[in-house]
């Protein structure tokens, strides 16, 4: 009806409540004020936040406090790993396992590990390793709603720092209290360390099955290679492993192993990370079932190295393994065919740098019989003839002989001492050449009375290479013949300052040392050096060897008890020794049938093409014995130097042995002209500055010369009757 008054609203109702015109969500009256109530609901929700903050600061504070019970992450651990040692090229020589028998090898993902294999491992087990700062929150969530669904834990959710912190700290048990421990850990690790470097201590720490620890360690005894090439199926079998390395120990467990890899695949394969194809190629191949040896090459020099440098972690030689490689088995199987307890021992330097790029020690390392860990390289021995180029390169610095010059091989006596030739025989006269190709000992122990036992001791001494003479004896006559110790080493340090024209370099063998000490020494002047060069270089080779491609010098101890052979070309020096470690002679044992063959295979082995020896240096005299001076024609020896009628002995005068001479050049040739002055002598007189003849001495046993630049300058004046006398003077 339209008569109809409405209903009267509530507040227009006598004796209504007040209140129930208000909302329930209405704080306040229509005049604004705040309702009566209103206070306490704010004081119960400022309550409950405090409380809630006090618990959060609490909780906080308590979990703070916890963690820093914990301790410092115990990162000294992670450094102790087994001390490896390897090449020039960073290639593995040998390594020790640590003090309890695990093996862990130091790891440079970059440099040491497949790409490949990382992204699988990244793929497989973290795949934000690269973004998160150590946990991962979506991978732990996924974790924890797998193990409400399921029931059971099915994945950790562990990031590889995670893993990492676990395996810095080692716990039994999988617990919620070991998790939030780990937690912990990985966000230290990250604030303490790049993710480069967690990843390579991972790679060092990760667990392979039994005592194999680090994907190097396991890529080496389970494929026998490193891990820096690995195929899909080698790759997904190095991930699966630690997840569980004492079940699926490839030694023990290898379906276990198959099946883990297997299932690494499969996930590649539904994430779309590898083909079907490739995952079904990679599941066809079988894993090893045996742990192969964890490579030994180069043993004594290893040996060596880990003593000299105590607790090194990395130990970086200047060998080279494949060089070692080919050269260990030369001296093992030659040493079987040459007959019970013989050992052989080769060492290779490089002539420019003085490195060794190959040492083997022994004929095998492990061989008792053959006292196998005895480095040969390094013992004493009696050199036999291969002192005897050092004899000649003297006489050919002191002037009084040549390559070409005439020499006789005859019976003679050095007091008691009668020298005789290997096989009993003698050649008669014969070219320097020759009898230095022939290693004839008359000629050489003729020529090393005119140069001096004493000197030639000195000047080898003065090139780095330590002779051993017996107790209370001085260098005699017979050290030219074997009479004194020396060491393989040594010897090709020597006859590596032929090839570098008169100068010796310290071997160096560790890299990382100082190369204080290491300067050249003076062996002999640098056309001497050339002489004797070219006068090996044409020395016969043995059977099946090729004529003129190396420069060597064999020798045989006395009593058949050391075989050598020393060869050298531009490029490198390589010595062989052979003989019994225990110093019993061995009937035959010569050094041309030995050690030769031994020397030119090794060469061969190489791979690299022989490299020519140097151009004869300024001042090297090129001449037939028909055009060399009077007195270098033929070699007379002290004996037959007897004067008649009191003639006195050749000696130069001036200038003194030893003495300093001030040049003035500037005040013109003439002026700055040096006298030398003779007496004794036969005329005609023939005088020679560093070998290279500038005239003769005139009949008042006197010449003036052009001096040689600033340096150390060699006179040699020879007479008629071959007599010869040298001074050294300094050129300031």
């Amino acid at each position: 009806m339209s008569g109809t008054a409405p209903p009267p609203t509530p507040s227009s109702c006598p004796g209504s409540s007040r209140a129930s015109t208000i909302s329930p969500v209405d704080d306040q009256n229509v005049d604004g004020r705040d309702k009566p109530g209103h206070d306490g609901v704010l004081k119960r929700r400022a309550v409950r936040f405090a409380a809630a903050a006090f618990a959060a600061i609490i909780i906080t504070g308590a979990f703070a406090a916890w963690a820093v019970s914990l301790g410092p992450l115990p990162l000294s651990q992670a450094g102790h790993v087994s001390t490896t040692v390897v090449d020039r090229n960073g290639r593995l020589l040998r390594a020790y396992a640590m003090a309890d028998g695990r093996w862990r090898l130091p790891v440079d993902a970059r440099k040491d590990v497949d790409p490949g294999y990382l992204d699988l491992l990244l793929a497989y087990e973290d795949q934000r390793f690269r973004a998160h700062d150590g946990v991962d929150p979506l991978a732990l969530g996924r974790a924890a709603f797998q193990l409400v669904t399921r029931g059971h834990i099915v994945s950790g959710g562990s990031t590889i720092t995670m893993q990492l912190a676990r395996l810095l700290e080692p716990r039994r048990q999988r617990s919620v209290h070991a998790k939030m421990r780990q937690i912990v850990r990985a966000l230290e690790l990250e604030r303490r360390m790049s993710k480069d470097q967690i990843l390579d201590l991972y790679l060092t720490m990760a667990p392979y099955g039994g005592n194999l620890e680090g994907i190097r360690a396991a890529s080496i005894a389970y494929f026998g290679k490193e891990p820096k090439r690995l195929s899909l199926a080698e790759a997904a079998l190095l991930v699966a492993l630690p997840q569980s390395p004492e079940r699926r120990r490839l030694d023990r467990y290898p379906d276990n192993a198959r099946a883990a890899r297997d299932r690494v695949l499969d996930r590649m394969v539904e994430e779309h990370r590898i083909s079907q194809e490739d995952a079904t190629q990679a599941k066809a191949m079988p894993v090893p079932r045996m742990r192969k040896p964890i490579p030994i090459l180069a043993p004594h020099s290893a040996d060596q190295a880990t003593a000299s440098m105590k607790d090194a972690p990395l130990i970086r030689l200047t060998l080279d393994s494949s060089l070692q490689k080919v050269l260990e088995p030369l001296a093992r199987d030659r040493a079987v065919a040459l007959g019970p307890n013989i050992s052989v021992a080769i060492i290779v330097v490089d002539n420019a740098s003085g490195d060794v790029l190959a040492r083997v020690g022994s004929a095998d390392y492990f061989d008792d019989r053959r006292a196998g860990q005895v480095d040969m390289t390094r013992a004493l021995r009696s050199p036999g003839s291969t002192l005897k180029p050092f004899i000649y390169g003297l006489a050919f610095e002191d002037g009084f002989v040549q390559p070409e010059s005439l020499i006789e091989d005859r019976p003679i006596r050095f007091g008691s001492y009668a020298p005789e030739n290997f096989d009993l025989t003698f050649q008669g006269t014969v070219p320097v050449r020759k009898a230095l190709q022939l290693s004839l000992n008359v000629p050489a122990i003729a020529l090393l009375d005119r140069v001096g036992s004493s000197r030639l001791s000195s000047r080898l001494r003065q090139a780095g290479a330590n002779l051993a003479l017996p107790q209370d004896e001085a260098p005699g006559l017979a050290m030219g013949l074997g009479g004194v110790g020396v060491t393989l080493q040594d010897l090709v340090m020597l006859y590596a300052g032929l090839p570098r024209l008169g100068t010796t370099r310290p071997l160096r063998e560790i890299i990382g040392e100082t190369d204080n000490g290491r300067e050249p020494l003076r062996l002999m002047d640098p056309v001497a050096a050339w002489q004797v060069g070219n006068v090996l270089m044409g020395t016969p080779p043995p059977e099946n060897g090729v004529h003129g491609r190396i420069a060597f010098k064999t020798g045989t101890s006395y009593g058949y008890r050391d075989a050598w052979s020393i060869g050298f070309d531009g490029r490198m020096t390589i010595g062989v020794w052979v003989g019994r470690p225990d110093g019993a002679p061995v009937p035959g044992l010569v050094g041309r049938a030995a050690a030769a063959p031994i020397l030119f295979d090794a060469f061969a082995r190489t791979g690299k093409l022989p490299v020519a020896l140097p151009r004869p240096p300024k001042g090297a005299l090129l001449a037939s014995n028909a055009k060399l001076p009077l007195p270098l024609r033929r070699f007379r020896p002290l004996g037959e130097l007897v004067r008649a009628g009191g003639e006195q002995a050749l000696h130069i005068q001036f200038p003194l042995d030893g003495s300093r001479i001030a040049v003035d050049r500037s005040a013109g040739a003439e002026a700055s002209a040096m006298p030398v002055k003779v007496t004794g002598g036969v005329l005609p007189m023939t005088m020679l500055v560093n070998g290279l003849s500038v005239g003769e001495i005139d009949g008042r046993r006197q010449r003036l010369i052009d001096p040689p630049g600033p340096g150390f300058a060699r006179l040699t004046v020879i007479d008629a009757a071959g007599t010869a006398d040298t001074v050294v003077v300094r050129i300031q």
